[in-house]
C-alpha cells in the first residue's frame, strides 16, 4: 500500500531533501498545478489512494500550525499526521485534528511520555515513527539508541510504527534494508519511508513490509501505480 506523504509549511506543500527543513521550497507535484494542499488531496482521493500522510512542519519546528488545513484534507482523505508531539497534553490538543496522530522520537519529552501517551489513548488512533538520521536515532529532546525504542516497541505494543529515514527523504536511494531486520520481529506493523522506490518496495514486500510512505517519487511520477 502506497501512502502519498504531504510537508506542510506557511499553508502549502512543500518538498525538500534529507530533513533540511530551511531549504523546502513548493512542493510541485503530478497531481496538482498548484501546491494547494486541499488540490492535491482531491487528486490523491481521485487516485485511489485511501490515506495520506501529513508532516506539519510549523509545528514541528514550534512555529504555528496548519491544523485548520489538515482538517480540510482529512475530511477528504484519512490523515496520518506529525504534529511535533512532545508530551501526553499535546495528544489532547490535535486529537481530532486527523484519523491518526504520530507520536515521533523526533520530538517526545522523553520516553515515558510513550507510555503515558500510549495507556490514555487508543492504540488506533496513534503510530509511533522512529525517525532515523545518519544511522541514529533522531530525537531532539532526549538521548535515544536503537536498544531503548526497541525495549519500549515492546512494552507498548503500538499497533503501527512507521520506520522514517530522514536522511534518505527525497532522494529515491532505496531503504535500509537492516533498519527493518531491527525491527520486523515484532508485532506492529511497520510503514516504511524515506528513499523508498518501487525495486526497493518489493524487496521489502518479501520482508513483510506493506506499507510505503512515498513523496519525491510519488510527485515526481517516478512511481507508476
Amino acid at each position: 500500500m502506497i501512502i502519498p506523504v504531504l510537508d506542510l509549511k506557511n499553508g502549502e506543500a512543500v518538498s525538500g531533501k534529507s530533513g533540511m527543513r530551511d531549504s523546502y521550497s513548493s512542493l510541485k507535484t503530478v497531481f496538482s498545478s498548484s501546491s494547494n494542499p486541499i488540490k492535491i488531496a482531491e487528486s490523491l482521493k481521485k487516485e485511489g489512494y485511501k490515506e495520506i500522510y501529513i508532516a506539519d512542519l510549523d509545528s514541528i519546528d514550534g512555529h504555528g500550525s496548519n491544523f485548520s488545513i489538515v482538517c480540510e484534507v482529512n475530511d477528504i482523505i484519512p490523515v496520518m499526521l506529525d504534529p511535533g508531539i512532545n508530551n501526553v497534553d499535546d495528544v489532547k490538543d490535535v486529537l481530532n485534528t486527523a484519523e491518526k496522530i504520530i507520536i515521533a522520537t523526533e520530538t517526545i519529552n522523553n520516553l515515558d511520555e510513550l507510555d503515558l501517551i500510549f495507556s490514555k489513548f487508543s492504540e488506533h488512533s496513534l503510530i509511533l515513527s522512529v525517525d532515523v538520521k545518519d544511522n541514529n536515532i533522531l530525537s531532539k529532546n532526549v538521548k535515544i539508541n536503537f536498544e531503548d525504542i526497541t525495549q519500549k516497541i515492546e512494552r507498548i505494543k503500538p499497533s503501527e510504527t512507521i520506520i522514517l529515514d530522514i536522511s534518505g527523504v527525497g532522494t529515491s536511494r532505496g531503504f535500509d534494508q537492516d533498519l527493518i531486520r531491527r525491527f520486523n520481529k515484532f508485532n506492529t506493523e511497520l510503514i516504511i519511508g524515506g528513499g523508498v522506490t518501487k525495486k526497493n518496495m518489493y524487496e521489502l514486500k518479501r520482508m513483510g513490509v506493506h506499507k510505503f510512505l512515498v513523496g519525491t517519487a510519488l510527485h515526481t511520477s517516478k512511481f507508476d501505480f
